[in-house]
């Protein structure tokens, strides 16, 4: 995910330096970034003179020191891992300023116990994209304890200087806001193909072919709204005892990681992803947040 972030903020004109801890990741990053800018060319984005320029503005390095050097702002986006995180950030302390912002990209660990350790934890902050994070507007803003409040302020106005769309979290909670309401979403799918209510396809379609359609412009809040507080309340009141509580995952996805089964990577997951389909899927979806984010820069 960290070449999707550095390919979003040389975009927007930003200069990046970019660690990868050997040649492989090197390769790989390349081969990602190359790939994602002839897409997002080929789909109207940006001309292929403008993503040479885009691509000459990214450094991509295996020497930690070369890559933080004189860096205002350092990302971190390696695995969802504490103790990896920590001792990551123990090195990264002997090279940085003491007033250069330390965020992590982490999807759920808390910021409070991800700064545990440092020496200076008011400059830490997480900053959280979603993937692809070249695509997706969001970034999900959590500070610490003891983030200061110009910490955080740093990271907005770096993300909004990417053009993309920073929430603040004002607390520290477990998965922050995005993926609670993504995974309280996946339990009940879980829970309705568990039960045989429906197949996997009828329930991904009861998503986007309906509330899927109108969430990109009103949130579950603002939906509410429109559909009367009223109506919505007398629903909740009656519908909410009958949904799941799972406290762990269902048993149709622990028999599939049970069998190695783990989706678009091991080729097949819930769905079966032999041949080009992973990729035809992919594309589709990149074109679809591709059209958002037009429909976003014609809004301002």
């Amino acid at each position: 995910m960290g070449h999707s972030i550095a390919l979003n903020a040389a975009w927007r004109g930003i200069d990046v330096k970019m660690y990868a801890t050997n040649e492989e990741d090197i390769r790989r990053a390349e081969q990602g970034i190359g790939q994602k800018l002839r897409t997002m060319a080929e789909n109207g984005l940006f001309s292929m003179e403008e993503s040479s320029a885009i691509r000459e503005r990214i450094i991509i390095t295996d020497q930690l020191a070369a890559a933080v050097d004189g860096a205002t702002f350092v990302i971190e986006a390696i695995p969802e891992n504490l103790g990896l995180k920590q001792s990551f950030y123990a090195r990264l302390e002997e090279m940085i300023a003491p007033d250069t912002v330390l965020a992590s990209n982490t999807s759920g660990l808390q910021p409070s116990d991800l700064a545990c350790g440092l020496r200076h934890p008011e400059r830490f902050v997480v900053t959280h994209f979603w993937n692809p994070a070249h695509l997706i507007p969001l970034v999900e803003v959590v500070g610490g304890k003891q983030t200061s409040d110009s910490t955080r302020d740093r990271a907005m106005d770096l993300l909004h200087a990417m053009e993309k769309k920073p929430i603040v979290v004002k607390q520290e909670i477990q998965g922050f806001i995005g993926n609670r309401l993504q995974y309280a979403l996946f339990r009940e799918a879980q829970a309705l193909l568990d039960a045989g209510v429906a197949d996997k396809e009828d329930i991904d379609a009861a998503v986007t072919y309906s509330i899927g359609r109108r969430l990109p412009v009103t949130g579950p809040l603002m939906s509410a709204d429109f559909g009367g507080l009223d109506v919505f309340k007398s629903i909740s009141d009656y519908l909410f005892r009958d949904l799941s509580t799972l406290q762990a995952s269902g048993e149709t996805l622990d028999s599939l990681v049970g069998s190695g089964k783990l989706g678009v990577k091991s080729g097949e997951g819930f769905y079966d992803w032999g041949g080009t389909r992973s990729d035809e899927v992919s594309a589709e979806r990149e074109t679809m947040l591709i059209r958002f984010l037009k429909d976003d820069e014609q809004k301002g």
